[in-house]
């Protein structure tokens, strides 16, 4: 979901939230109405996580991060928000609502610690921010979200016991690292053989197949796992309680960061932006790899996904009705620097 052009991610977001929806109920109607096909769906996800990861992977464009190279303060300000001050937040909230779920609460964190590397750029572009600096945060935010979540699980998820970090190590390596090679390879192997302009219409196909994949996933746990699911339903408002908390304490975050680094508004837009989504996406594949047979973790991936899209549409228009009244402090910048 990486290659669309900023001004087609955001319908690419709105579809990725309508396709969960759809394929939250028809899997657990699946799952409660045929227990049999709802159970053999669960059991057959290998294929669709593969089909997910190898489109995320393929979609990745490293050449940008030659092309911002200038803007290394922004970025140093977006990566320690987004893997110390946003994880301890995330950590924070978890506990603080979900300690007595464990199994949530690890779902929850995994999603609060990882930052999105797809839709939030459609979003920065509706709000007027620099959204060619945000291409080169992509590979970034994927590169030390799959290196720091072995840490993470470790640090923040002490309730799923011990986990051994080799086979983590292992994991990683067989379903990311080797299919992020492949998918790569295939990147700029086609992108050489086929011409830019050509290329470009296999990146836009990968995207816009990826929101149905991520679907078809869903709809595979909730079918294979409604059961589960349902038992724990009555928490779910809680869970839903914690990620409104979260997404009110990162955006002060995002505000204080800004206003604290003088930042100019589409740098500040951007920063809001990349700080505000999450990429449940591939944490829900890794997740899967891991964690295997844990399905309210799964859940409560889903769950953040089904929150964040309102949340950016509305945080959107609050920054818009920033840049016409901007504060103090960034007004003062900005006379300064003229």
């Amino acid at each position: 979901m990486l290659t669309l052009s900023s001004r087609d991610r955001l319908p690419a977001a709105t579809l990725t939230s309508s396709l969960l929806v759809m394929a939250i109920i028809i899997g657990a109607l699946l799952g409660h109405f045929a227990p049999d096909r709802g159970q053999w769906l669960g059991d057959n996800v290998d294929t669709t996580l593969l089909t997910m990861i190898g489109l995320l992977f393929f979609s990745v464009r490293l050449d940008v991060l030659a092309q911002q190279a200038g803007n290394l303060r922004f970025i140093a300000i977006a990566v320690v928000a987004n893997f110390i001050f946003v994880p301890l937040i995330g950590y924070g909230v978890a506990s603080l609502f979900m300690a007595a779920h464990p199994l949530l609460m690890v779902g929850l964190v995994i999603y609060f610690v990882s930052p999105c590397t797809d839709w939030f750029l459609g979003f920065t572009r509706l709000a007027g921010g620099n959204v060619a600096l945000g291409m080169a945060l992509i590979p970034i935010n994927m590169a030390l979200q799959l290196l720091l979540y072995p840490f993470y699980l470790q640090w923040f998820t002490p309730h799923t016991g011990a986990i051994d970090p080799q086979l983590i190590a292992t994991t990683l390596l067989h379903w990311f690292l080797l299919p992020a090679i492949a998918a790569l390879t295939l990147h700029y192997t086609l992108r050489f053989m086929l011409g830019e302009q050509r290329f470009e219409q296999c990146l836009t196909f990968a995207d816009r197949a990826t929101p149905w994949v991520i679907a078809l996933l869903v709809l595979q746990i909730f079918a294979g796992n409604i059961a589960s699911i349902l038992a724990h339903r009555y928490v779910f408002a809680w869970l839903l309680l914690s990620v409104f908390v979260f997404f009110v304490l990162t955006f002060l975050l995002s505000e204080a960061l800004s206003r604290g680094c003088c930042l100019d508004y589409p740098e500040h837009a951007l920063l809001t932006m990349t700080i505000a989504a999450r990429n449940a996406p591939l944490m829900l594949a890794v997740t899967m790899t891991v964690l295997p047979g844990q399905p309210l973790i799964y859940a409560a991936l889903v769950m953040g996904m089904l929150v964040e899209f309102p949340h950016l549409t509305l945080l959107r228009r609050v920054l818009i009705v920033l840049e016409r009244h901007p504060y103090p402090s960034r007004w003062l910048h900005r006379r300064n620097s003229g």
